[in-house]
């Protein structure tokens, strides 16, 4: 055995300074250099948490162009605030349009409603306006509409051109009927008695393509002067009318002229109607003159069959009666009658029986008669006939004139024909152009040469009388003209105040005067003593 293994163990020192007791490692314990990224972690999705909570809903845009739009720049605004941007743009399956996908602030979502419309705001000049000038600067932008629907949603067509009225817009729209747009645009005025009080907000071509049918926006409050019974007319350009009245021009403003325009009115005289609705028709006439007329619920349709020329006289012309217009001309045309190998005039009438009716006869609703064939018949049989009359000696202007001829030659109303037709009589120039025709014809058959002849003949014998009085008849006319001379002068000697005569005649008269003078004397006696005349003149006694 070594000695190493009989040593006892020597004692234990004990260091100078105190131990450390050991404490266990941790298993979840983190170093700090792990703070920095786990705040941006949790950042991080604090953000994220956040963007998906305040994000707003996606929507989609269907255009036809992608003209003014640009993903990720291009911003969606309302009333110049953004409430969205464009995320991107893409051409549709059939590369007919493009789809815009847009984010919306989620403030705005209560915006996205069934009737709200989108559309690019660019620089554009329409109906006279000029609008998005701005964004030749700050750049195009899809401008909103909001609806007042109550259904949400997320895809829309956006419009190509700008709404002339915003929803929020006061007011009321009606529908217009035309036969044609003329200068209409959208964006064309509305004039009220001369005052713009709207706008034309669309328009289309019906279906059946006879007309166009517009939408017109009236602002409040002129909304109200829009009556049932409101006409509507073109005032667009200048409105020259020649009728038989003249030659009238008629404009609205400067603007209507170069751009077109719309303008309504109520016919004067009518009896108070209500408001109009919203969405109610009119119909667009022509002019004013047109759309003031008046509109008779009956209306009887004649025709009058004239022999000649109808130049001057058009369709729309009037027939009077008396100087009141009862109806006016719808249609003019030509008749050939293989019988007797003439043309005719045939032109069609609308009248308008109302117009003869009394309203001041309280019996029968105030008509004439309520058999309408029976009058025609018994006016015809007492005189009445259709006449062209000049209405207008300067434009040349014909009207149809209805009056009564007691002398014109019998004749009947014709009811077999469709319509049926009137009888007529020929105008003052077309019976001023017979009797000229007929005198003409009058004169052609004189014969003038053999006039002329014994007219020479009769002066020739006319000028050898005079010869024949110069010499034979002359000398003694002279000589009894001297003779009748000499008595003159011996009468008027005669009648001188100081001669003879005079003063035997003055003399006369004197002793007449006394005589009668004498005789009242006797008268007088006589009265007081008729005795007289039997005894004679008796002596008075005086006292």
């Amino acid at each position: 055995m070594s000695d190493g293994a009989h040593l006892s163990p020597e004692p234990e020192r004990k260091p100078d300074f105190p131990g450390a007791d050991g404490v266990p490692r941790s298993r979840w314990r983190l170093q700090i250099v792990w703070l920095v990224p786990i705040l941006a972690v949790l950042i991080g999705a604090w953000l994220a948490t956040k963007a998906v909570v305040e994000k707003g809903p996606t929507i989609t845009i269907s255009f036809l162009s992608a003209e003014g739009l640009e993903a990720g720049k291009t911003k969606i605004k309302f009333k110049d605030v953004d409430i969205g941007i464009i995320k991107s743009v893409v051409l549709t399956h059939d590369h007919a349009r493009v789809i815009a996908t847009a984010d919306i602030n989620k403030d705005a979502t209560d915006m996205l409603v069934d009737n709200t419309r989108f559309w690019v705001v660019r620089p554009r000049i329409s109906g006279g306006t000029v609008s998005g000038i701005g964004t030749l600067l700050s750049g195009s932008y899809v401008g909103v509409d909001v609806g007042n629907s109550k259904t949400g949603r997320r895809d829309f067509v956006g419009l190509e051109v700008p709404p002339v009225i915003e929803s929020s817009e006061p007011g009321r729209e009606f529908v217009l009927k035309s036969s044609n747009m003329g200068s209409l645009d959208v964006g064309s005025p509305v004039y009220f008695r001369r005052l713009q009080v709207g706008q034309v907000s669309a328009y289309k071509l019906d279906p059946d393509g006879h007309g166009v049918t517009l939408h017109v926006f009236i602002n409040a409050p002129y909304d109200r002067f829009v009556l049932g019974d409101t006409r509507f007319w073109h005032a667009s350009g200048v409105d020259v009318a020649v009728s038989s009245n003249g030659i009238q021009v008629n404009t609205q403003s400067l603007v209507s002229i170069l751009i077109g325009g719309i303008a309504f009115e109520s016919p004067p005289g009518m009896p108070d109607e209500a408001v109009a609705a919203t969405e109610s028709t009119f119909t667009l006439f022509p002019d004013r003159a047109a759309a003031m007329k008046a509109h008779y619920h009956i209306v009887v349709k004649y025709v009058a069959d004239f022999t000649e020329s109808v130049r001057g006289l058009t369709v729309g012309a009037s027939v009077e009666f008396r100087g009141i217009v009862v109806g006016e001309v719808t249609a003019i045309y030509t008749r050939f009658d293989p019988k007797t190998d003439k043309f005719t005039v045939p032109v069609e009438i609308d009248l308008y029986p109302e117009m003869f009716t009394s309203r001041f006869e309280t019996n029968a609703g105030g008509r004439l008669s309520n058999d309408p064939h029976a009058l025609a018949d018994r006016l015809v049989a007492r005189g009445l006939r259709l006449q062209l009359r000049t209405g207008n000696l300067l434009t040349g202007q014909l009207y149809v004139a209805a009056d009564f001829f007691p002398d014109a030659p019998k004749a009947t109303v014709n009811w077999a024909s469709s319509p049926p037709e009137l009888p007529t009589i020929a105008g003052h120039l077309q019976a001023l152009q017979d009797n000229v025709t007929q005198l003409l014809a009058k004169l052609n058959a004189l014969p003038i040469e053999a006039i002329g002849k014994n007219t020479q003949e009769t002066l020739a014998s006319a000028k050898t009388l005079l010869d024949d009085l110069d010499t034979v008849i002359v000398p003694q006319a002279r000589g009894t003209l001297a003779a009748a001379h000499t008595a003159l002068d011996s009468a008027n000697n005669a009648l001188k105040p100081e001669s003879p005569l005079q003063e035997n005649a003055a003399d006369a008269v004197q002793q007449l005067a006394r005589a009668a003078t004498a005789f009242r004397t006797l008268a007088d006696y006589l009265e007081r003593h008729p005795e007289a005349l039997i005894r004679g003149k008796q002596q008075e006694s005086h006292p």
